[in-house]
């Protein structure tokens, strides 16, 4: 792979690593790192918060420098990740590393997805592979699932570390362990399919659901009994914009799955009743679940209603989804004084919509949110804000009055 990479490039990734290991170590940095670990571990002192760019980053102002394939995708990799610094001012943190982990795959149903995409749009649907569940079971395959290799991954590691090695070291770094059964059921059938399959072939439904979890299940335990799960107590993701920081789980030795994040989620089912819930999809979601030392919960679904009857359950539940749509002063409640982090997702349409910023709105927004979860660990993440309409100024804006709210309304 070398011989893609210019002298030029390298001189250029050389500049941008010397930048990334500079910022990395302003005191701020280290700083953020310790609430990190005090915020995950339950001992924090005020909430955490980040705003993700992924979803409008081709509005942030950008100038790639490098042409070959390899060095563009290194190059972006450093760019993005002083996003948050440069822009926005939140608590993500630069790290002093540059993170690298083992790629790994999941194949559900070994049903290839396919989609199709409306003109120049994100907006799309997926081509369905079933339409009645019993006349297509035979669709239904063993999942596949493997690893590209710890070979694979070596090299790319020597590659980054010829490059830059010498200014900012390169790390193995695991992410949670991710996980989404009902999402991977509607990639191949119509929620609609999905939801009427449970009322109409109640046992065929349950019988996809069991193969779906065999064969997470079996996958997990293929990257653990081969050494393919990295720690994920430090700079990892667990999805949802949050970081893995934490003392509750192994920074060495032999790492099973046990010993790593997982993360869940179930947005597919926010049609049916928590009874529903509780019968043809927690079971199966609790035995994955189970795998994990820590669990992280949920997305863009309501959890208030299914989290008495069946998320309480999962004993290593750290963090739980507090979506927009979800009854916020009841979750609150609920975890109050508990080992669950009220993991709060503001409205996007503050950032999203719109050419001007409400910020008495806004402001208004993030106190209610402190309010109902008094007594709770706080964390805020802002996602999917898909356009800024032209004003970047509002990211530090609204990083800003997260920041102000929490100096005066949290106690």
């Amino acid at each position: 792979m070398a011989e893609f990479i210019t002298p030029n490039e390298r001189i250029i990734l050389r500049d941008l690593a010397k930048k990334q290991f500079e910022y990395s170590q302003l005191p701020q940095m280290q700083e953020l790192t310790r609430l990190w670990y005090d915020h995950n571990d339950l001992k924090g002192k005020r909430p955490m918060f980040t705003i993700e760019p992924g979803t409008f980053e081709k509005e942030i102002p950008r100038e790639y420098k490098c042409i070959s394939d390899t060095a563009r995708e290194i190059e972006k990799t450093f760019i993005q990740t002083f996003t948050n610094y440069e822009y926005i001012g939140d608590d993500t943190i630069i790290p002093p590393l540059y993170p690298m982990g083992i790629g790994n795959w999941f194949k559900p149903f070994n049903i290839g997805v396919e989609t199709e995409h409306a003109l120049n749009s994100i907006g799309h649907q997926f081509k369905h592979k079933i339409n009645d569940l019993e006349k297509d079971f035979t669709v239904i395959k063993k999942s596949t699932y493997g690893s590209y290799g710890i070979e694979q991954a070596e090299q790319y590691k020597m590659l980054l570390e010829d490059i830059f090695g010498d200014i900012l070291p390169v790390k193995y770094v695991g992410d949670g362990l991710y996980c989404v059964p009902t999402q991977n059921i509607v990639h191949i059938m119509s929620m609609e399919t999905m939801l009427f399959s449970m009322y109409d072939y109640p046992d065929l439904f349950h019988e996809l659901m069991k193969r779906l979890t065999d064969d997470y299940v079996e996958y997990f335990k293929l990257l653990e009994n081969k050494k393919l799960l990295l720690p994920t107590n430090s700079y990892g993701r667990v999805m949802q914009g949050t970081y893995g920081f934490t003392n509750d789980l192994p920074a060495e030795g032999d790492i099973g799955t046990k010993d790593v994040w997982g993360f869940l989620d179930s947005q597919e089912t926010v049609g049916i009743s928590p009874e529903m819930f509780n019968e043809f999809i927690f079971p199966y979601y609790k035995k994955i679940s189970d795998m994990f030392g820590l669990l992280s919960y949920g997305c863009c679904e309501a959890v208030d209603p299914i989290y008495n009857l069946c998320l309480k359950k999962c004993k290593n539940l750290r963090k739980v989804s507090i979506s927009p749509w979800c009854n916020e002063e009841y979750m609150g409640e609920c975890l109050k004084n508990s080992h669950t982090i009220f993991h709060r997702k503001p409205s996007p349409n503050y950032l999203g919509v719109g050419t001007l910023f409400d910020e008495t709105g806004w402001r208004g927004h993030i106190r209610k949110t402190l309010k109902a979860a008094s007594g709770c660990k706080v964390e805020i993440t802002q996602r999917d804000v898909y356009t800024l309409n032209g004003d970047l100024l509002k990211l530090k804006r609204a990083a800003q009055i997260i920041r102000e709210e929490i100096q005066n309304n949290w106690t």
